[in-house]
């Protein structure tokens, strides 16, 4: 198969798990069957709030999901009815290393749902405890072999957590840290991590000031023939001023190919109807706007690229 994905790709991603169980829940422990049932409600509007978008003119053809299937199992099975593009997770949830969500049995549970892209995220930094490290890439080595070997398509959401040393030399700034140390780190992880075999088609990337770091990244991604290998943009939970400076600059770079942003969408709005200050109608079109205004966004920003 090609390695890549270089075509439009913009993801409403809601495939937290902790985050919604304890965050926006307050729920510990082993969720019974109701409360399982009310977190898939919460994701359910955040799926009709996507479907609205795309009412109100998003293209089917570059949108997308990702959620999981503990929560999202019935939303997964209708999106790959409609055709939408759809992502699954394959790691366990809020892990500083990565372990496969369904242990050895992950492989039969990809097939089962038959995602368009495979979804990990991982914690990775070069400068970080080395077994760590290499633990993560040969399980992850494991997963991109067996994804490209079914043909099927690997998302890779990097994060790099600064190491403590690492802050203490920017007087613990972690605004420094995602200015100046933060870019270089994530390329020397992609590098790395392809050099030890792990081939994503899309690196989901966390946010970037500066263009010319945008640029490194996708020097990165796309080196030794990966011209196809695409970048897109998360949010992490940021303000939307911030998302949207972020979105502004990666979508003037050649191979920035869109973005998933998910808390920044959603989060707002599924509180304020989950307290009932707004009604759920309220909250799929606050969701939908929201989504339709990072489109907006990464379309200008191509248009610059183009020109």
């Amino acid at each position: 198969m090609t390695l890549g994905y270089d075509k439009s790709l913009y993801i409403l991603p809601f495939d937290h798990r902790g985050t919604f169980q304890k965050q926006m829940f307050g729920w510990e422990g082993e969720l019974k069957p109701e409360q399982t049932a009310a977190i898939a409600g919460a994701k359910q509007v955040i799926y009709d709030g996507f479907k609205a978008a795309l009412a109100g003119g998003v293209d089917k053809g570059k949108a997308g999901i990702l959620v999981d299937e503990q929560f999202g199992e019935a939303i997964l099975r209708d999106a790959s009815q409609h055709g939408y593009c759809t992502s699954c997770p394959a790691e366990k949830s809020a892990q500083n290393e990565f372990q496969f969500e369904h242990g050895e049995a992950f492989g039969a549970h990809i097939a089962a749902v038959s995602p368009t892209f495979c979804k990990v995220l991982v914690r990775y930094n070069p400068e970080g405890d080395r077994e760590i490290n290499r633990r993560q890439a040969a399980r992850l080595k494991r997963l991109s072999d067996f994804l490209h070997a079914g043909n099927r398509k690997f998302m890779f959401e990097l994060l790099v957590p600064p190491e403590a040393a690492q802050l203490q030399a920017l007087k613990n700034d972690r605004k420094q840290y995602d200015a100046q140390l933060r870019p270089k780190l994530m390329v020397q992880a992609i590098k790395e991590l392809q050099d030890a075999g792990v081939e994503p088609d899309v690196w989901k990337i966390e946010g970037l000031d500066r263009r010319e770091d945008c640029v490194r990244v996708v020097e990165a991604a796309r080196r030794n023939g990966r011209d196809q290998v695409g970048c897109i943009v998360l949010g992490r939970g940021e303000n939307d001023a911030k998302v949207r400076d972020w979105l502004t600059t990666a979508a003037t770079v050649p191979g920035f190919v869109g973005f998933a942003v998910g808390r920044t969408s959603f989060w707002d709005p599924l509180i304020s109807w989950k307290e009932k200050k707004i009604s759920r109608e309220q909250a799929v079109n606050e969701i939908a706007r929201r989504f339709r205004e990072w489109v907006d966004i990464f379309e200008q920003g191509n248009q610059v690229q183009a020109a």
